[in-house]
């Protein structure tokens, strides 16, 4: 099919953090030099920040360095961290407060703030156009443009296709945006991105990439029971089958953001992340600042976890990968956005470096690798390399132990490195070997189903469009996931997106009810027998979060 096409000097996949970080330093490194550089920004989400979700305490370190006048310029870090909480639970009754120096210096929050990442990077956005940078939302890049081994750019996916993927009245071809260097910034487990790193061997030699899915719901609190800037965290119950831990911030507004982080690489099949979700909020820590509140926002999203271990290479041919497309979050702060944006400054200054000096593109920009590794970006995760594989390899208590004595004593800078080189979606035991969970019922003021937790996330999706979860053999969920993992796939889906419906006559099918999926990626993830693969739907569809 011939395509209409656009030519750009840098073409950026997502407006989150480090594509809007990268597209602004590009302007700034031309500016600089006195010359052009156009700049293109693509973003599946209806808007810029619909797709955003982060806890989130925000580091401003990479910040400081875009714009040092971020707060003459208004940048929405309003509440600066007061007080930092941090609790071992034991079960659903009882909590241990730890002292300081239990914890490792990681998870100290002084000089950080509680903010919205989904603002933070509409007012990104505004500054980037102010730079000049053209941002298009509501755009979904579905395919790569590759000739020779080399990315020439990617194309938008088509809309008004119906089920069978045939044109309907309001159909509108994609279009080819093509740049001399694509930055891909989709966030964790990109849909590209996951293309570029098969394509390009870029992971050989390294971890697999480990994965966490992350709950986040915005309750409107009472004032009594609110106190901005406290971050309160939490280990131990309710995941007794999986690590992870909790977390509440009182954030401005009089509101307060609470979360649960649940490592991917659980063992029991029977296990439903939104249901331990909604379990933890029972906890009377957690409680006393929820009660008589309004839950106003829910969704969830996959992290990269992985570290410096699971970092594939990020150049290639004719591009990038950054932020947390490549795996950039350091889990040990449990904070991503500023080591997103700080990859894409990096990425955008060995970019501009090359076009100011005359680069035609298509190179494969291995300076990249020495910028990273002279960066405070590389210190940060190699000091953090060992957090995720010691909680994995011990346990929650034991591998807490391990990294508060490397963070605090050692500075992350133990002579040892430890790795998990086992895939998560590998560590499912069968079903017949595990005991079946049984959860409480929401009770409707504290926990809530999972249909009207999706509803609060805006979800929507044009309903007569090819289903944007493909299944490579449409067999395997009932022979295979059914029949050895009773398809874990109803559980781990914190939308609802999979059911087992049960056909008179017919047997179990299942059913993907894909309208409600809020683009997390778990599915892709932890499936068992790697038989989904997430695809962009048209673009504008999914979740429309307001300030997650």
């Amino acid at each position: 099919m011939e395509r209409e096409a656009m030519e750009y000097d840098v073409v950026i996949v997502g407006a989150g953090p480090a594509g809007l970080s990268a597209a602004i330093r590009l302007k700034q490194q031309a500016e600089s030099a006195g010359q052009e550089i156009s700049v293109c920004v693509v973003e599946k989400g209806s808007e810029v920040g619909a797709h955003i979700l982060s806890g989130a305490v925000f580091e401003p370190r990479a910040l400081n360095e875009l714009f040092p006048d971020w707060a003459e310029r208004g940048a929405p870090l309003n509440t600066p961290v007061t007080h930092d909480d941090i609790y071992l639970f034991s079960d659903e009754q009882n909590a241990r407060k730890l002292p300081g120096f239990a914890v490792p210096k990681t998870m100290h929050n002084s000089g950080n703030y509680i903010i919205s990442a989904a603002n933070l990077c509409r007012w990104l956005a505004e500054q980037a156009e102010a730079l000049g940078v053209e941002i298009f939302p509501g755009f979904a890049a579905s395919e790569l443009v590759l000739e020779d081994n080399t990315v020439k750019g990617i194309l938008i996916g088509d809309m008004g296709l119906d089920r069978e993927g045939q044109p309907k009245d309001s159909y509108t071809p994609g279009m080819a945006l093509l740049a001399k260097y694509t930055l891909f910034a989709e966030g964790c487990r990109g849909h590209l991105g996951k293309q570029l790193i098969k394509h390009f061997a870029l992971d050989d030699g390294k971890s697999p990439q480990h994965y966490a899915i992350g709950f986040k719901e915005i309750w409107d609190v009472p004032a009594e029971q609110h106190h901005a800037g406290l971050v309160v965290h939490s280990a131990g119950w309710p995941l007794s089958d999986a690590s992870g831990g909790g977390y509440l911030y009182h954030a401005e507004g009089q509101q307060v953001v609470v979360g649960l982080i649940i490592d991917l690489n659980y063992s029991n099949p029977y296990l439903n992340p939104f249901e331990e979700f909604q379990r933890y909020k029972q906890h009377p820590t957690l409680k006393q600042y929820l009660k008589g509140g309004k839950r106003v926002s829910y969704g969830a999203r996959a992290i990269a976890k992985g570290g410096l271990n699971s970092l594939p290479k990020m150049s290639f041919n004719g591009g990038l990968l950054i932020g947390c497309d490549a795996g950039t979050l350091n889990f040990a702060k449990i904070k991503g956005n500023h080591t997103a944006m700080k990859s894409g400054m990096l990425a955008a200054e060995v970019v501009a470096q090359a076009l100011l000096s005359g680069d035609n593109g298509g190179q494969d920009l291995t300076g990249f690798v020495n910028a990273f590794e002279n960066s405070w970006l590389y210190d940060e995760l190699y000091r953090s390399r060992n957090f995720g594989p010691a909680i994995h390899k011990f346990g929650t208590f034991w591998g807490g132990a391990f990294n508060t004595l490397d963070q605090n004593w050692f500075g992350g800078r133990l002579p040892l490195t430890l790795k998990d080189e086992q895939h998560d979606y590998a560590q499912l035991k069968p079903a017949a070997s595990c005991s079946p969970i049984v959860y409480p019922k929401p009770d409707n003021q504290i926990s809530f189903d999972r249909l009207s937790s999706v509803y609060l996330s805006n979800t929507n999706h044009e309903e007569e469009q090819p289903c944007h979860l493909k299944l490579k053999d449409a067999s395997i969920p009932i022979q295979v996931n059914l029949a050895k993992y009773a398809e874990p796939a109803q559980r781990y889906c914190p939308a609802g997106v999979y059911e087992i419906v049960e056909e008179q006559d017919k047997g179990p099918r299942l059913q993907i009810n894909a309208q409600n999926c809020i683009h997390c990626k778990t599915c892709d993830i932890k499936d068992p027998s790697q038989n989904i693969t997430w695809v962009t739907p048209e673009g504008g569809g999914g979740p429309n979060y307001p300030n997650m």
